[in-house]
């Protein structure tokens, strides 16, 4: 019996991951069908024959979800990871493309990879938006009567709902995520399971000629349905930026065992229920349950659904936020950790705040499901484009694959993205400009915030006052030395902070023990406590100290002030006081910067989350000294 117990707990935890992954992951293109099926059946081109259609519409979804979930992000792109951790940004770290020199502007790979983060939050706003508003829609199907306006009102609700419940976390809802998946999944396979017994002559589809066939011989008008055919696999980047979360093979084993043959059986569902009612024009996807109650317990489904995936979603936002910000491309920002057990559970109010204003403003500016569909899926292609770009980079660059090799695979996945996106392109005036108009807004932000911070870097902590030279400083009898203990925060880990520089040009004393504080950010996720601090004796009671911490996690300075003392270094935390910079930007210098982004950086600086605030040190212990930058 004890023998099989440590068997059972793994077979146990191995559930749990993948339950949890199925529940997180698979959020966003689990509920696709939702509304997939029914665009692509609305934009078939009347020439086209009604069961030619449909079956070339089945055969592009299935192949779509084969070569771009299965193939391309689970057997290739998942095993990219940046030690466990996957995702845009984890691609960035890989490629080495952020290493940049703060002597030369941003490189054209990691302004393509800064692109696809911002498509991101373009994604970000519409996704929750588009699903709840599709599951609200549901209710015609018992109310056919019910006014716009209702629909409307009951998704913003949900929707408000959710957004105010972040800031409790999502370790009281979590637990919920994965049997719900499973319950809906289940349900939306056994529904298209009964159409399909009822007409099995659907499952020709699997045929990939009858999607090459619609494509070939049908190509005018083909394009814009193809653009709907992308819907259901919106959320497959999802698959990777969730992996440092659940692990790759429980990602692979909730995909292949429960969420694909749901889908499949799902999509096939309502491709038989349109081939044998031709007529219908609603969304095939509700009519697929019994009438009266059956229909009322799918919409309560969809809701949860619908749900769920959205609360995935905004999660992974805050993760993208918070990476962002530990890289140096975004303004630091209020993190409220929600889960003192798991530290990648996030509360970003401003994002949070910025995506409910988007969603809710998005679902009354387009007012249904149909006319969103419409504006989906350029950002998507788009961010999925970059991925591959990105992916191309690390194996041919870091991984040392032949060139023969890597070309023809990542060609073959960039052929596949640039089709859906060019298939996407039309739908830019009908409402994509909108996802598109976010991500440019992020992409400026992004862009101006890193370049300002370079431009910075090199201009004032570029400084030539070396340790050397502060040590001969500090031991001329014109400087006092008095007791206590301060630690300088200095952007550079190398030279002099200016802060100390200005401390003794205006105070002439400094303290008995001080400490030269860097805090950097390393291009892996986590850093493990061995390589958290490093210290450094100068003389004179001087001492150098670099943090380091990964894009996945916060910095902790108080923790590193008790790793400092107990190296060595005399002084006592609470004590001691902490100086800082307080960077004040005016524009009119000489800087490589447009005119547009040096007065737009002044402004994001002015706003940003003061480094102190940011280093959670107490105020009583802070002094800022001003700094007037020109730019």
């Amino acid at each position: 019996m004890s023998s099989g117990s440590p068997d059972q707990t793994k077979r146990t935890a191995k559930l749990a991951l993948t339950l949890a992954a199925l529940g997180v992951v698979f959020g966003d293109i689990g509920t696709s069908p939702l509304y997939t099926m029914r665009e692509c059946i609305a934009r078939l081109p009347v020439e086209v024959d009604h069961t030619e259609g449909v079956l070339g519409i089945l055969s592009l979804i299935v192949w779509s979800l084969l070569i771009v979930v299965s193939l391309k992000y689970l057997f290739f792109v998942t095993k990219a990871d940046n030690r466990g951790e996957g995702g845009i940004f984890a691609l960035l770290a890989l490629s080495h493309a952020g290493r940049d020199n703060p002597k030369r502007r941003l490189g054209l790979l990691v302004i393509i990879i800064l692109t696809g983060a911002a498509l991101l939050y373009g994604d970000g706003v519409i996704t929750p938006a588009i699903s709840v508003l599709s599951a609200a829609e549901g209710f015609k199907a018992i109310m056919p009567d019910l006014a716009p306006g209702v629909i409307i009102l009951v998704a913003s609700v949900i929707l408000a709902a959710l957004y105010y419940f972040q800031h409790k976390g999502s370790k009281s809802i979590g637990g919920v995520f994965g049997p719900v998946m499973i319950v809906w999944f289940t349900a939306i396979g056994l529904l298209g399971l009964w159409q399909i017994v009822h007409y099995p002559q659907v499952l020709v589809a699997l045929n990939p000629w009858y999607g090459y066939n619609l494509l070939i011989h049908r190509p005018v008008g083909v394009s814009a349905m193809l653009g709907s055919v992308v819907l259901a696999i919106t959320g497959a980047e999802a698959l990777y930026a969730d992996m440092g979360h659940f692990g790759r093979k429980y990602i692979a084993w909730a995909w292949y065992f429960v969420a694909f043959p749901g889908l499949l059986c799902s999509y096939f569902g309502q491709g038989a229920f349109a081939l044998t009612n031709p007529e219908f024009r609603d969304n095939p996807f509700f009519a697929l349950a019994p009438a009266g109650v059956g229909q009322i317990v799918l919409i309560a489904l969809s809701i949860a659904a619908t749900i769920i995936a959205s609360q995935a979603l905004i999660s992974g936002t805050y993760s993208l936020t918070r990476q962002a910000i530990q890289l140096g491309y975004f303004p630091r920002l209020k993190i409220s950790y929600t889960n003192a057990e798991h530290s990648g559970q996030i509360y970003v109010p401003l994002v949070n705040a910025l995506l409910a204003f988007g969603s809710i403003i998005t679902v009354w500016g387009f007012g249904s499901s149909e006319r969103l569909a419409a504006a989906y899926g350029i950002a998507v292609t788009g961010t999925m484009a970059v991925t591959t770009i990105a992916y191309f980079v690390v194996i041919y660059r870091r991984w040392k694959w032949p060139l023969w090799l890597a070309l023809p695979i990542c060609g073959l996945f960039l052929a596949v993205d640039l089709v859906f996106f060019r298939a996407n392109i039309h739908k830019f005036a009908e409402g994509g400009w909108f996802p598109l108009a976010i991500a440019g807004l992020i992409m400026a932000i992004m862009h101006t915030w890193k370049t300002g911070k370079n431009e910075i870097v090199h201009r004032v902590y570029g400084n030539e006052v070396t340790e050397s030279e502060l040590v001969s400083i500090v031991k001329s009898p014109r400087v006092a030395r008095v007791s206590g203990s301060a630690v300088f925060m200095a952007g550079n880990p190398r030279g002099t902070p200016l802060a100390l520089l200005h401390h003794l040009k205006a105070n002439k004393c400094l303290q008995q023990t001080v400490v030269l504080l860097s805090v950097i950010t390393e291009e892996i996720p986590t850093v493990n406590e061995p390589g958290r601090l490093s210290l450094q004796f100068i003389g004179e009671g001087l001492w150098r100290a670099v943090g380091r911490y990964g894009y996945m996690e916060s910095p902790n300075v108080a923790a590193l002030m008790e790793m400092i003392c107990e190296r060595g270094a005399l002084l006592k935390p609470r004590e001691t006081t902490y100086y800082f910079n307080r960077e004040m930007v005016v524009s009119g210098g000489e800087s490589r910067m447009w005119e547009w982004q040096k007065g737009f950086y002044s402004f994001l600086s002015r706003n940003a989350r003061t480094a102190k605030d940011y280093y959670k040190i107490p105020p009583t212990q802070i002094i800022e000294l001003g700094l007037p930058i020109q730019l």
